[in-house]
């Protein structure tokens, strides 16, 4: 190992652990690690590098933006931001109800969604059990899960939880007092869960219940946004339009960029002084942005769903893959012994980089320009992981 990795304990807050791997290099979907061996990056910094590491579109914006300028603040207009809100809002088919809030992570994309639930004057957010929406204070809020909240108690008040998908308990929660629910927040499907979709027509019918009572649709596009899913947004496959999506992960291509998205009066819910951020719509994070909006067009959405089926398939058929949940390139593989996390660490000596949000999954994120044959290759690696770990449980 290197010295950098030796160090890494005695710089940094123990906030990660000490990880295991240094990672040197990277292209495409393979990752170079300090002793020079190649890996299969099947999580893409946790679904972050959609179009894998180093890509020409990428470097080329990125470093021609840095040569102008790196960094002006909102107090001056840039062509950069408006490009990716134009392109944003555009994808969204609102252009003349939509408007965009930059931001530097999911997190701050899910603050500024927070405050715009409070801007409406109604107190009560809802948002689902098991949820994850980010580990600021107002993120963590929002965040269904009593262990990661519990340390940093109290919270910021008003949010209520509901089992996720269970209309009939979301809709008898709203009805308690419908006018003081400001929004209802939701993922299209729960990464940090272990890759849960929303069930069939939950979402159409968390759309009826806004509607009906005047409340905000809040969906977190954090993860699964930006094509991951084989749709550019994830609730497109139900058919919905939120009031508010919040966006980051693979929109920057792994520059840190989060954007806040509203339609309709929801846009308009901000004024001057009422929300800010200094390094929010930062020029360089807007052209790397810029560059994942012009590649990710249609006809490679429409790749990205072919290679999940190609993926899911040949996952299904691995001893030990008792199922495979999720869509597009946002995979869990369901295990059917606790080993995920005993994987991660196995993988590496396979050459390929997984990720076990729980004991008995593993969560798939590959970069969305993942070619067919690493697919294969990195399917025949995850088989041989499983297949020493499941001796080993066995013994």
């Amino acid at each position: 190992m290197t010295n950098a990795h030796d160090k890494w304990p005695q710089v940094l807050m123990n906030t990660y652990g000490h990880p295991a791997l240094e990672i040197v290099d990277g292209h495409g979907a393979t990752v170079i690690d300090a002793e020079g061996r190649s890996h299969i990056d099947m999580l893409a910094g946790i679904a972050v590098n959609s179009l894998g590491h180093g890509h020409p579109a990428v470097v080329k914006a990125v470093s021609e933006q840095v040569a102008r300028f790196a960094h002006l603040s909102n107090l001056f207009v840039s062509a950069p931001v408006v490009k990716v809100g134009e392109k944003l809002i555009a994808r969204l088919g609102a252009e003349d109800s939509a408007r965009v809030f930059f931001s530097n992570s999911g997190a701050e994309a899910n603050e500024a969604a927070f405050k715009l639930a409070r801007a409406t004057g109604r107190r009560r957010v809802l948002a689902a059990e098991h949820g994850f929406h980010g580990r600021t204070m107002g993120a963590l809020a929002l965040t269904g899960q009593p262990d990661k909240r519990r340390a940093f108690e109290p919270l910021p008040a008003g949010v209520e939880f509901y089992p996720y998908g269970d209309i009939d308990f979301l809709r008898k929660q709203v009805e308690t007092d419908p006018k003081e629910v400001a929004a209802i927040f939701l993922e299209p499907i729960q990464g940090e869960t272990g890759v849960i979709p929303a069930p069939e027509g939950f979402l159409k019918a968390v759309r009826e219940l806004c509607d009906h009572h005047g409340i905000l649709m809040v969906v977190d596009e954090v993860q699964t946004g930006v094509g991951r899913t084989g749709d550019f947004f994830a609730f497109q496959h139900d058919n919905v339009i939120p009031d508010v999506i919040t966006m980051a992960k693979g929109l920057g291509a792994g520059l840190p960029i989060g954007a806040t998205l509203a339609t309709g009066k929801a846009a308009e819910l901000f004024g001057p002084g009422s929300h800010g951020t200094t390094f929010g719509g930062n020029p360089v994070a807007c052209a790397a942005a810029t560059a994942v909006l012009d590649t990710i067009d249609d006809a490679f959405i429409a790749e990205v769903a072919a290679k999940g089926e190609r993926l899911r398939e040949q996952l299904t058929k691995i001893t030990g893959v008792c199922g495979v949940r999720g869509r597009g390139l946002m995979l869990g593989v369901e295990l059917d012994t606790p080993v995920a996390k005993r994987a991660v660490a196995e993988g590496h000596r396979h050459g390929v980089i997984l990720n076990a949000p729980h004991d008995n999954v593993l969560r798939l994120t590959p970069p969305l320009v993942i070619a067919n044959d690493e697919i294969d290759e990195a399917v025949r690696r995850i088989e041989r992981t499983l297949a020493v770990v499941g001796t080993d449980s066995e013994s």
